[in-house]
């Protein structure tokens, strides 16, 4: 029987070389994801993979933050000033329905000399203004989220000078069409018929064939682009299958082009727990981004409540993606809440984790107005100084707190971003701090931080330093 030793140095040398090997294919392994990450990495806006209630544009995470003049943006006169005013006070986000209602503004069919619209014929200016308008957003990297159908251009007197209405174009009748001339009620009866032409509704062939070519012509535009989000309607109160639809359809067209796209709709109702609000947020694959906008015209704990509750229930389901608010109101002296609706909404809406805020146009919001600047302004620095993407909406960890006295954004025991829209107090725990945390305020209609204050690692009290609105930042002491 041959027992012969191992030859522990061949041994040996085979395992190294066994090893060496293994780490070259590891190597090369990695590499190559490596490099597969990086051809993957999406180009212009689409939904954070780190954080997919957040957006990212061209692979970094960003919290869109935004307030302008108007809605339909592209129709105004001094549109670069207005851009260049916005992201000098840190925005970076804008809404644009498509929409021909102000004075000044043009439409998008070509007018004849009977003074009727042909449907077949574009009118340049308003196309001209459109492109302008994609253009010098994408230069100043603003994201742009388009309302496709401008809901109230389709009713009462804004019907009554529309091109698609039956009286004013040479393409149809009222016969043909099935749509009528006057409509003189508000959206939310749902009168028109213009919002039922989708196959799977009343199937108005001639109607949608018009409809279909001014969506392909936005798309036209848009799609050589990579920083637009769309959303369907304004406020609508119509059937799903329409925005389904819609929202469809441009999904396919942009994937014809090669392109990845994001869409939304926009209900009615102001309770976010109403059914409507129910067919965006539970069909994820038609609808990847939520917009919550018409949560705005609640106030204080409400406010908080519902969209929390909300944003809850995505995550319970398996539903993450980001939630948007397009339109923050209020405005002192108009017609939906007040300016410090509108400030404390814009805030809580960024503290409870919403991908974005921008304050609705004048009267009925802030716009770009000096307050909106400095509220912008400040949160854009509040959130550049914390770890943001990784905190959540925390009121729990406040004590003695009083119904709408303050709001908080935390990472338990790193650190700590506390609203008040007035005056007041609260106790806070900071024992779970590795070492003594140092606390900053915040002025949010000043945009002013005072100067940094160190804390005890115990349960303290922290008490706003004057009247208005401000917010504590509370953060390990790094010094």
């Amino acid at each position: 029987m041959n027992n012969r030793k191992p030859n522990l140095q061949l041994l040996l040398s085979r395992l190294t070389v066994l090893f060496t090997v293994m780490a070259l294919f590891t190597s090369m392994f990695l590499s190559c994801t490596a490099e597969r990450d990086i051809q993957n990495t999406p180009e212009g806006i689409d939904v954070s993979r780190r954080h997919n209630s957040y957006w990212s544009y061209n692979g970094d995470e960003i919290l869109l933050l935004g307030g302008t003049v108007q809605d339909n943006l592209f129709q105004i006169p001094d549109l670069v000033d207005h851009l260049e005013l916005l992201v000098s006070v840190g925005g970076n986000y804008v809404r644009n329905t498509m929409s021909s209602r102000d004075s000044g503004n043009v439409w998008a069919f070509k007018k004849l000399e009977t003074g009727l619209y042909d449907l077949n014929q574009w009118n340049d200016e308003y196309w001209q203004r459109f492109e302008t308008f994609i253009a010098e957003t994408a230069e100043r990297d603003i994201i742009v989220q388009i309302e496709i159908w401008a809901t109230f251009d389709y009713y009462r007197d804004n019907w009554d000078i529309n091109p698609f209405n039956p009286k004013n174009n040479i393409n149809y009748d009222t016969r043909r069409s099935k749509l009528p001339e006057a409509v003189e009620t508000h959206p939310i009866y749902t009168e028109n018929n213009f919002f039922r032409s989708v196959p799977s509704q009343m199937a108005l062939a001639r109607v949608l064939w018009y409809q279909q070519q001014f969506v392909d012509k936005i798309l036209s535009y848009t799609l050589q682009y990579d920083h637009i989000l769309y959303c369907m309607d304004n406020e609508t109160s119509v059937t799903s299958d329409w925005g389904k639809f819609w929202a469809e359809y441009i999904q396919k067209q942009a994937g014809l082009s090669g392109k990845k796209v994001h869409t939304t709709q926009m209900w009615d109702p102001w309770d976010l727990s109403h059914p409507f609000h129910a067919e965006t947020f539970d069909n994820p694959d038609i609808f990847t981004f939520v917009d919550i906008s018409q949560n705005n015209h609640q106030s204080a704990d409400a406010h908080w409540n519902n969209g929390i509750s909300q944003l809850e229930r995505l995550k319970n389901m398996d539903y993450v993606r980001p939630a948007n608010n397009v339109k923050i109101y209020g405005n002192d002296g108009g017609r939906h809440k007040t300016t410090r609706d509108a400030i404390e909404n814009f805030v809580k809406n960024i503290l409870m984790g919403c991908a974005s805020a921008r304050f609705h146009r004048p009267e009925s919001g802030q716009g770009l107005n000096e307050t909106a600047q400095a509220v912008i302004q400040s949160t854009r620095e509040l959130s550049n100084r914390m770890d943001f993407f990784k905190g959540s909406p925390r009121n729990d960890l406040l004590g003695s707190r009083e119904p709408g006295e303050a709001y908080c954004r935390a990472i338990p025991g790193s650190e700590y971003a506390v609203y008040f829209p007035e005056r007041g107090s609260v106790d806070i725990d900071l024992s779970s701090f590795s070492s003594s945390p140092r606390i900053e305020w915040l002025n949010l209609l000043t945009s002013r931080w005072l100067p940094p204050e160190t804390l005890e690692r115990d349960l303290v009290n922290i008490e706003t330093p004057d009247q208005g609105h401000w917010i504590a930042l509370i953060r390990a002491n790094v010094d």
